[in-house]
């Protein structure tokens, strides 16, 4: 099976939930999953949920769990690097059906790690794995490599209206 490059980015809610339901799709299959959460780290709902899959999806976070507000601190730098080590490490194995770096766009437009570092990475990709990239603000580069963009335009959220994040719907 030949392996594409996807990237889901723009203003709306939505892009890691597609994602993951690739990647819940492709353990339906029995294909095996690596997924690297740039600058989230904790138990959201849907890393429990994707524990009951470790026979074949593998999370693993490399974020401080803040925002990056300015310059970023050399923790979150040392983290997010650490992440991209890893996504080197598992492209050049080629043990993986599907890797997903999930907000690696973020991660690059925050100054945690360089475009060219994840354009480096995206060329490493073996040509049967299929390679997710996810988050907003994705550069023209990145989308110019890409065979697949769906970009999540915000319209409507109720978040505009004060409501809360809520366990098992936004986290």
């Amino acid at each position: 099976m030949k392996g594409y490059i996807q990237v889901y980015t723009g203003d709306g809610k939505g892009k890691t939930t597609a994602a993951l339901g690739l990647a819940l799709r492709a353990a339906g299959a029995g294909l095996r999953v690596y997924i690297a959460q740039f600058i989230k780290t904790g138990e959201y709902s849907e890393i429990s949920a994707l524990k009951r899959f470790s026979d074949v999806i593998t999370v693993e976070q490399f974020g401080t769990g803040k925002f990056v507000f300015g310059p970023p601190a050399p923790e979150e730098i040392q983290s997010a690097r650490a992440g991209l080590e890893r996504a080197d490490a598992i492209l050049r194995a080629g043990d993986h059906d599907l890797v997903i770096l999930d907000e690696a766009n973020v991660a690059v437009s925050c100054g945690l790690f360089t475009l060219e570092d994840l354009i480096n990475l995206v060329r490493l990709k073996p040509d049967g794995t299929e390679l997710v990239i996810t988050g907003r603000q994705a550069a023209p580069e990145l989308l110019q490599l890409a065979d697949l963009v769906s970009e999540v335009k915000a319209v409507k959220h109720y978040y505009t209206k004060g409501v809360e994040a809520r366990t098992g719907i936004e986290k």
